[in-house]
């Protein structure tokens, strides 16, 4: 490696290292007002506590790439607590043991100052790696992967925490109320056509992107319409009225017994006052906002009794692929109502976003609910080692979201994310929009 290379290789793990610092800050000013109280809560088996999420991401870095790294780079490495390669392993059974996912909320030890210490130790270690000059790019890319793994668990902490907040009778606030202007009436909903044809999805171009993101290929699509915006508020409080939640007719067979099951008359949140439970605590229900917290059984019984569907992830994906051509911003920055506005909950549609075809709110807001199953693309590969557990051994049984939503980091977004829930799944910032054939 010659002295330019050299030059350019410790030029870019500076740009690492300030994206990593950032994401680790953004983390810590997220969870800043929460008492320890509040960071160890686990509300059902599906959430985890704040605390556990904060240390779980600092495990990634210490057992991930510091254990592996540092010792091939001739350095010695010494864990920060032993203990906590078992108790904050998420899923790695390539890693080894780790703690029953049910009992996160019973570890009060170690404390929320202990994770904070943990915090803070492991950031040295890696800034002090990312400015060395003799890093490798495989390296880069699995701190990357890190960084991004990060941004995954920030709305986690905010999905979970209001899970657990919503659980409590006095329904406490997060944070402030919203100072928006009073909404106004809904955008009004209609369809944008799509010609069809054969199309490619898949992430593209050499920017970061998950495994499960390729390899981009080439699909058929019918032709098609779209929903201009997703489903409102007040459309589902229709289907609700109409009795949507007692027909058994426009439900998938799982679907139906569920609602049974888990008494559902509603979506997640609504209360039987009119209101709906927010991060900034009750607020009213807003009919002009997009309906949120809502499974997949839920949003296909709605379209079916709509006389439309769900779209297909490849058809989703096309449609922000023409809507990011009118901006020139394919697998780029994207616009939206995401974590940095502040809002923590779906917004009134404003017109069209990210170019002028036509469709708006397809990025922040809500997750949107496709009809594809999650399954891996024609070729995939996983990641080597044991980040490929990341993403491949979870392709059954699960159904793709698109989009992001309001809790979704801004620059953690592109056209080809694919995230993904079991069916049932309803206290993400999940919600729909409709397709019909042409």
């Amino acid at each position: 490696m010659d002295a330019s290379d050299r030059h350019a290789r410790a030029r870019n793990y500076k740009e690492l290292a300030r994206a990593y610092r950032r994401v680790r800050d953004q983390s810590t000013m997220l969870v800043a007002d929460l008492s320890p109280e509040d960071c160890m809560v686990q509300s059902m088996e599906d959430a985890s506590p704040v605390k556990w999420h904060l240390a779980h991401v600092t495990w990634f870095f210490e057992t991930l790439v510091l254990e592996t790294w540092l010792p091939r780079m001739g350095r010695a490495f010494r864990p920060f607590c032993p203990a906590y390669r078992t108790l904050f392993n998420s899923y790695y059974v390539g890693i080894g043991a780790f703690h029953p996912r049910a009992e996160r909320g019973a570890l009060s030890r170690p404390s929320l100052t202990e994770v904070r210490a943990y915090r803070a130790a492991i950031d040295d270690q890696m800034l002090e790696l990312m400015l060395s000059a003799d890093c490798a790019p495989e390296l880069a890319r699995l701190i990357t992967l890190g960084i991004n793994h990060e941004q995954q668990h920030q709305e986690l902490i905010l999905t979970d925490l209001k899970h657990h907040f919503s659980r409590n009778p006095l329904l406490p606030a997060f944070c402030p109320r919203r100072s928006e202007a009073p909404p106004g009436a809904a955008l009004e909903g209609r369809f944008v056509a799509f010609a069809g044809g054969v199309s490619e999805i898949g992430h593209r171009g050499e920017s970061f992107c998950f495994d499960n993101e390729r390899p981009r290929h080439r699909v058929w699509i019918e032709p098609f319409e779209m929903a201009n915006r997703p489903v409102t508020n007040g459309e589902f409080l229709e289907f609700v009225r109409d009795g949507g939640y007692r027909s058994a007719q426009w439900w998938l067979s799982d679907g139906w017994d569920t609602v049974c099951r888990q008494r559902w008359d509603a979506p997640l949140y609504w209360l039987a006052d009119g209101d709906v439970f927010t991060l900034a605590g009750r607020q009213p229900l807003e009919p002009a906002e997009p309906v949120c917290h809502v499974s997949y059984y839920e949003a296909d019984a709605f379209a079916r009794w709509a006389k439309a569907r769900l779209p297909t992830e490849s058809e989703w994906e096309h449609a922000a692929q023409s809507q990011l051509e009118g901006a020139s911003a394919v697998d780029g920055a994207v616009r939206g109502n995401f974590l940095e506005s502040g809002s923590m909950h779906p917004r009134v549609p404003g017109g069209a976003q990210n170019g002028d075809g036509g469709l708006t709110q397809l990025f922040g807001d809500v997750w949107e609910w496709t009809q594809s199953a999650y399954l891996p693309y024609p070729g995939f590969e996983p990641n080597e080692g044991a980040v490929g557990e990341y993403n491949g051994k979870f392709m059954v049984n699960q159904m793709v979201l698109r989009g992001g939503s309001c809790a979704t980091p801004a620059d953690h977004m592109r056209a080809s994310y694919r995230n993904f829930f079991h069916p049932h799944a309803r206290w993400q910032f999940s919600g729909f929009r409709l397709v019909r054939d042409l």
